[in-house]
């Protein structure tokens, strides 16, 4: 397979590719699996067994979580440069979302086989990798919480306080 110098840049500029060197991203270009998605076509289910995460390098996509009362509500937006689906490779467990694409999208896949040959081939690289997919977590578990927190404070405030008659 030839260099594919723009999405070698366009790999330096993804925080999930941080640190890693050129000979590594070029290897990555190489190697990663390419996907084209249509408005409406869908990355994953949620419950879905996946053992692969997805980088979004054009386009946008919508995080999709089904409630207990089984209402769908977007949780989230993807836009270029941003990646999903890290958990599946991490945990093992079912897809905890659906992933639909909103506009065409580019996606690079990188499945836990991927992983795992960067890791046999380059361990300094596949930490790197690895951390790096840790700080978002770590990221996105901060704006949960921070959510979490004002709509539990938004709740107290509207329920627990005293009425007044009439009201």
């Amino acid at each position: 397979m030839s260099p594919n110098p723009s999405l070698i840049t366009q790999l330096r500029e993804i925080g999930l590719f941080g640190g890693l060197g050129d000979h590594v991203l070029q290897g990555l270009a190489d190697t990663l699996e390419l996907l084209d998605l249509e408005p409406g076509a869908v990355a994953f289910r949620e419950g879905d067994s996946g053992r692969e995460m997805f980088v979004l390098l054009s386009g946008e996509m919508e995080v999709l979580k089904r409630s207990k009362r089984d209402v769908e509500a977007r949780v989230a937006v993807l836009g270029p440069n941003d990646w999903f689906g890290e958990m599946s490779i991490l945990d093992v467990m079912p897809r905890s979302a659906t992933v639909r694409a909103i506009a065409p999208s580019r996606l690079l896949r990188v499945t836990a086989h991927d992983l795992d040959t960067l890791y046999r081939r380059d361990l300094k690289s596949y930490t790197l990798l690895v951390l790096n997919i840790a700080r978002e977590m770590s990221r996105r578990l901060r704006v949960a919480d921070s959510l979490l927190a004002e709509l539990v404070a938004n709740m107290l405030d509207e329920y627990a306080r005293p009425r007044r008659p009439g009201i």
